[in-house]
């Protein structure tokens, strides 16, 4: 069967570190951080006192506001990236090509805020006073479903939920549908609104967000003393389309996918497989789709989260993939900076793969001052390295043990 080739004409982002995709990417490349002190819940009420917030969000800029009040916020966020990116693919879906335009936009947790707010009307008002829309508000698949609607996309509509590796793998299905034949355009990515009271207490006592209490250094991947991830919020949208389409519409094309990995652990409910197991395998698995060479892979974005296993395993798992070439690589975690988006960091950190090819620059890990044993590549520390990259390899890893691995080529015809 001849697999179509897809590659990705368009980028809307809604991040800690700004609104669109350019600003975005040049705070990213300049190593700054777009952390500071929580101010969507009470933080004298938690452990941990900081986050990866959105500023200035308008959602009355993308849709009517009417409409934007029966949203969850990451929702809103996910439309806002999700028109943006189609504008900058500059597609128009017409009713001729709606029914091969699909959507997979994954999320974590859904409408934490909505379901807090909700809960605590039914527990003080009674049910009569909770909203009709509570429920298609709260639901995951419904930033998935709103895109549909506001955009008029009537292909496949889908939505991954595999907690921190949702977006990715969102993207990754998006890309096999169309590799198939079963698309010919996908809007594709991650979303996720979490930061409220409910989640802020079920990641602090499970004691895996970080306590620092200074932002700007909180997020330490890989550094010796890292102590938990730094919660954050936003989305992250992709057009993936098929190379004849590109060429057809005479669209810009960003970049290829070539390749996707997915594995599970079958280990714990938050913990990875000892050593990475499983990520190794999903990066095998990603390189053997991709049909390129371990020395082909110029730069990995890293799920790097700050947190003592994780950055150690996905270290081991690394070395365990690439063996003498990893030493060789430049791996960086952009969750420095923008913290952990949850179910929108694969799709995020995918766009900054893309921008990284585009540019020739590989995004510093921040905050990286005491070297850890566990963890000894080259981590791009602190600044902006600028070099020829052809070839990205982006991990996603999820609660539950979800693994996945995509990989990103600079486009050639």
């Amino acid at each position: 069967m001849t697999k179509n080739r897809v590659v990705i004409t368009g980028l809307g982002a809604i991040t800690p570190l700004g609104n669109d995709v350019d600003t975005f990417w040049d705070k990213l490349k300049t190593g700054q951080s777009g952390i500071d002190y929580v101010t969507k819940v009470n933080k004298d009420e938690f452990p941990a006192k900081v986050a990866g917030e959105v500023k200035d969000f308008d959602p009355t800029a993308y849709m009517e506001k009417k409409e934007s009040k029966r949203m969850d916020l990451f929702t809103q966020y996910a439309v806002a990236a999700a028109k943006m990116a189609v504008e900058d693919a500059k597609l128009e879906i017409t009713d001729e090509i709606a029914p091969k335009v699909g959507v997979w936009i994954g999320s974590g947790i859904g409408g934490m805020a909505t379901y807090d707010e909700q809960f605590r009307r039914f527990v003080d008002k009674g049910y009569k006073r909770v909203s009709p829309f509570f429920v298609p508000m709260l639901i995951p698949d419904m930033a998935a479903g709103q895109v549909s609607i506001q955009l008029g996309a009537k292909g496949i509509n889908n939505c991954s939920v595999t907690a921190c590796a949702s977006g990715a793998n969102s993207i990754g299905d998006a890309y096999k549908v169309i590799e198939r034949g079963d698309a010919e355009f996908m809007i594709t990515g991650g979303a996720e609104a979490p930061l409220t009271p409910m989640s802020f207490a079920g990641f602090s006592t499970a004691k895996a967000l970080s306590f620092n209490d200074d932002p700007k250094t909180a997020s330490r991947p890989f550094d010796k003393n890292r102590d938990g991830f730094v919660m954050g919020e936003g989305a992250g949208i992709l057009i993936l389309e098929t190379l004849e389409s590109a060429q057809k519409r005479g669209a810009k094309i960003y970049a290829e996918i070539i390749g996707y990995g997915a594995s599970g652990d079958a280990y714990h409910i938050t913990s990875p497989a000892p050593e990475g197991e499983g990520a190794g395998r999903a990066m095998k698995q990603a390189i053997e789709d991709a049909g390129v060479a371990l020395e082909d892979i110029d730069y990995i974005n890293a799920h790097g989260t700050s947190t003592e296993y994780n950055d150690s395993f996905e270290t081991q798992a690394i070395k365990s993939v690439f063996g003498d070439h990893a030493y060789q690589l430049d791996v960086s975690s952009t969750k420095s900076m923008t913290g952990h988006l949850l179910g929108a960091a694969g799709a995020v950190e995918a766009i900054a793969c893309v921008k990284a090819i585009e540019d020739s620059i590989a995004p510093p890990t921040i905050n990286y001052e005491t070297p850890d044993p566990a963890c000894d590549l080259n981590y791009v520390p602190n600044e902006a390295k600028q070099k020829e990259i052809n070839v990205t390899l982006s991990n996603s890893l999820g609660f539950g043990g979800h693994n996945v691995t995509l990989i990103f080529r600079k486009f050639q015809a």
